[in-house]
């Protein structure tokens, strides 16, 4: 960059093996980046740990402050394991969700999260693998719920599930999130990242497990975090504006008056 550029806004890039080595993260830097990301939904410790040290590497070669952030996977929700991997729907199935990791029967759809099963409502929206699949609730069944696809297509085993404007009352921070974050934190990273955000006490609870000093981002990716941003705002040290998760839960439209109140919160309290 020319010193007649002024920017006004930091650069993030996150690393992966196509960015691997002090001498890529050193050009890196030299283009403009400020900021490394290291995604802990991917790759093991070792990975991990060489990453940071070939960007610390490479900060001191440059010369330029740099700042890294592990990025924590959080709370992720799939459905459980389908017979023979995925199950085709129609628009008349009636789908069965039960709360199990493993179902043997077509029309039953195991889930292996029992408070996502049971805070499901009649009328309720279900979304899986990013929205490719969307369910509806039309039936409680004691601990059960009944689902119709809106479309026809696929279900597959292990893909991710979203239940939009439907607080789910499940730890905000895994037993992975905790091992990875002292993990990084003993390397040396800047600021934790915390994945699907719903509330402000997610936040405290995050500052009791990792320590009162370490820079927390809160990952704004849930339509329900918007219910409560003031607060999360104000406990967080930063917000990140997850787009592309917020796209599948909202409508595409919503999503840039989202990331505009979003940011206007952060300013409006110094974040």
């Amino acid at each position: 960059m020319t010193p007649s550029v002024r920017r006004r806004t930091k650069i993030l890039a996150t690393l992966g093996p196509a960015s691997d080595g002090a001498l890529k993260m050193e050009e890196l830097i030299r283009a403009g980046v400020d900021l490394f990301r290291v995604n802990f939904s991917h790759g093991d410790h070792a990975q991990h740990a060489a990453r940071i040290a070939a960007a610390r590497e490479a900060e001191k070669a440059t010369g330029r402050p740099l700042a890294l952030l592990a990025d924590l996977q959080g709370p992720k929700l799939r459905v459980g394991d389908l017979p023979g991997g995925s199950v085709d729907v129609r628009v008349s199935s009636e789908l069965r969700l039960t709360a199990a990791a493993t179902s043997d029967n077509p029309e039953i759809i195991p889930v292996p999260h029992p408070e996502l099963v049971a805070s499901l409502q009649l009328g309720d929206r279900l979304l899986i693998d990013d929205g490719k699949m969307m369910l509806v609730i039309v039936k409680v069944d004691g601990a059960d719920r009944i689902a119709r696809p809106v479309a026809p297509g696929r279900i597959m085993s292990r893909k991710g599930i979203a239940a939009p404007g439907r607080p789910i009352p499940i730890p905000a921070i895994t037993e992975k999130d905790i091992a990875d974050g002292k993990f990084a934190l003993t390397q040396g990273v800047d600021y934790l990242a915390l994945s699907f955000v719903q509330r402000a006490s997610d936040i405290t609870l995050a500052r009791k497990t990792f320590g009162a000093g370490v820079p927390l981002i809160a990952k704004i990716e849930k339509p329900t975090a918007l219910d409560d941003l003031e607060a999360i705002v104000r406990e967080a040290d930063g917000v990140m504006v997850a787009r592309g998760d917020l796209g599948v839960e909202l409508s595409p439209e919503e999503v840039p008056i989202a990331q505009r109140r979003i940011v206007r919160t952060a300013r409006a309290h110094g974040k």
